[in-house]
């Protein structure tokens, strides 16, 4: 008979889409221990996931992002299944994997600039590519959504400003934009137990 831990951890790979014998060592850790976190953790997944102000769809491709940001290939399989199976194509699922790696770009050139606070830095070209950003398929307030929630995993403050700035006037809202970055938390927090 399983522990109440031992059928959470079973849950949650089964959310995830993963074999139920997959082992990852932290998670085999929290199981093993029992850890009350595991059951949190899954309930936070399952929640952020289920965001109101964002579709399924919306919050796979929002982890895939996240998880593609955070170089973890588990996850990110998973989750590119789950935006699939939600109906996003291969496009959008490119998209966001594109976006996290364009926004890691960004967000370190940026939060140098920030951090350094010299005008000469203010001054030279970032000479980096963005065409992404012009004509987005996943539409531009989702991209920009992805961008910020990014942007807010690598802690970049003047682009989490820049992309919150360009959300709300694309016509988002708050609480949109709060699900998203949920989602993007949860991920990286999840991202710690299952590599």
């Amino acid at each position: 008979m399983l522990t109440a831990t031992q059928e959470t951890k079973t849950d949650l790979l089964r959310d995830l889409g993963l074999s139920e014998d997959s082992t990852f060592t932290a998670l085999e850790k929290l199981t093993e221990t029992e850890s009350r976190y595991l059951r949190d953790l899954r309930v936070n997944l399952k929640s952020a996931l289920a965001g109101e102000k964002l579709s399924p769809k919306e919050a796979y491709l929002l982890a895939l992002a996240a998880a593609a940001n955070e170089e973890n290939d588990v996850l990110s399989k998973a989750f590119e299944e789950k935006a699939l199976e939600n109906g996003a194509d291969l496009g959008e699922v490119s998209e966001a994997i594109a976006c996290a790696s364009l926004l890691a770009t960004n967000n370190i050139l940026y939060r140098f600039r920030h951090f350094a606070n010299k005008d000469i830095y203010e001054q030279l070209p970032a000479r980096v590519k963005m065409n992404i950003m012009l004509k987005p398929v996943l539409g531009k307030e989702f991209f920009e959504l992805m961008s910020l929630a990014i942007s807010a995993i690598n802690g970049c403050e003047r682009c989490i400003t820049s992309h919150e700035n360009s959300v709300l006037h694309l016509g988002t809202t708050e609480p949109r934009i709060f699900d998203a970055i949920r989602v993007a938390a949860v991920v990286v927090g999840l991202s710690k137990i299952v590599r």
